[in-house]
């Protein structure tokens, strides 16, 4: 069997990792980055901490969106030429850090436009680019891919070239996260691991990576929930969310196929979505696939390897940490489902899922999580 297998992102971590950001650009040829970051963040400690480390003014662009359109490329693109820009600055969630990627596409001197660019492309040379993020879940920091909105469509962009020079992970920027926030956001990460380690792409340096990314999600997201001081479980949360984008690399699953559509028609928080939707979907894996949850009981901890067990100790974490209510009470209504089971049949991720899954089978999946 051939494979190919990749972990090249070189990663900074630790509460004062941020210190060493200036040298680290320097050492990049950084001169004049673009800062790309949400609205939203300029106001909070997270950004005066990354003012004070980087000791320099750099033009920001704060156009971000929550769930990132073709238009805030556009416009951050057009920032990053306003502003005679070198390099990027991912400074963010998940969705500043998918817009910091594709943008150095739209501003290079690819011939395929950055809306068309497949893994088969060449987009050339690229400014450098440094991922901070500010949140602990999507690992869109290790990842080389940009989920954009076009239209109603979340649109997954994916190349290597996307890949970040430098990732910092420093607790400090995740401190203020509110708790709703850091609970979605943390479900997000457990959810990458949980769906990349079931897939059943042959990948078994990203299968050993999920299981204790999601030891180190289960047994931490409850503490950094409920303390949002505690820069321990802060920073572990935060190596749980990087090897859940390094572990999904193999793929993901059906839980995947039904949220994106939710963000996309209603604007629903990724990680929130994922939580939503996420024990349906283990129940219908483990109704078809005996045994399919075995190992990842086994890797949190659980006494019991049974999949019943493991899928009870999910439910109680998102009890725990407040993801509940269903879809309906997100503003999701009943005759949305059959648009919404459409768009998640056309989705990727559910083609990984660790056994086959129909439009008809996506619709239950959303009655079942109303």
């Amino acid at each position: 069997m051939l494979a190919s297998f990749s972990f090249p992102t070189k990663i900074l971590s630790g509460s004062g990792a941020l210190a060493a950001l200036p040298a680290q650009m320097k050492a990049r040829r950084i001169r004049q980055p673009l800062v790309v970051t949400d609205g939203n963040l300029p106001a909070t400690p997270a950004f005066r901490i990354f003012r004070e480390a980087i000791g320099m003014d750099v033009p920001v662009f704060s156009g971000v969106n929550p769930n990132p359109t073709e238009a805030d490329v556009g416009a951050g693109a057009g920032a990053y030429r306003d502003g005679k820009c070198d390099g990027v600055i991912g400074l963010g969630g998940g969705s500043a850090l998918d817009v910091a990627k594709i943008i150095r596409v739209a501003v290079g001197d690819s011939v395929t436009p950055w809306k068309e660019l497949s893994w088969q492309d060449d987009p050339g040379p690229l400014a450098p680019f440094i991922a901070i993020p500010t949140t602990a879940g999507t690992g869109s920091e290790v990842g080389r891919s940009s989920v954009i909105t076009m239209g109603k469509t979340k649109r997954v962009i994916f190349h290597p070239a996307l890949l970040a020079k430098l990732v910092i992970l420093d607790p400090r920027l995740t401190a203020g996260l509110p708790p709703k926030l850091t609970a979605a956001t943390g479900v997000d990460a457990l959810t990458h691991c949980v769906e990349s380690f079931t897939s059943p792409v042959f990948h078994p340096l990203c299968d050993a990576i999920a299981l204790e990314g999601a030891r180190i999600a289960f047994a931490h997201l409850p503490g950094a929930v409920a303390d949002g001081a505690d820069l321990e479980h802060r920073s572990m949360m935060q190596i749980a969310a990087m090897m859940g984008g390094i572990a999904f690399q193999k793929d993901l699953g059906a839980t995947h196929s039904l949220s994106h559509p939710l963000s996309a028609h209603f604007g629903l928080n990724h990680g929130l979505a994922n939580g939503l939707c996420l024990l349906p979907v283990l129940r219908f894996n483990a109704r078809r696939q005996r045994g399919v949850y075995q190992r990842l009981a086994t890797a949190i901890g659980l006494p019991s390897t049974s999949d019943a067990a493991f899928i009870k100790a999910i439910e109680d974490l998102l009890r725990k940490v407040e993801i509940s209510g269903g879809l309906h009470a997100q503003g999701v209504p009943e005759d949305a489902l059959d648009v919404l089971a459409d768009a998640a049949f056309a989705d990727s991720c559910h083609a990984t899922n660790p056994v086959p899954v129909t439009r008809d089978d996506l619709l239950s999946l959303y009655e079942a999580a109303m």
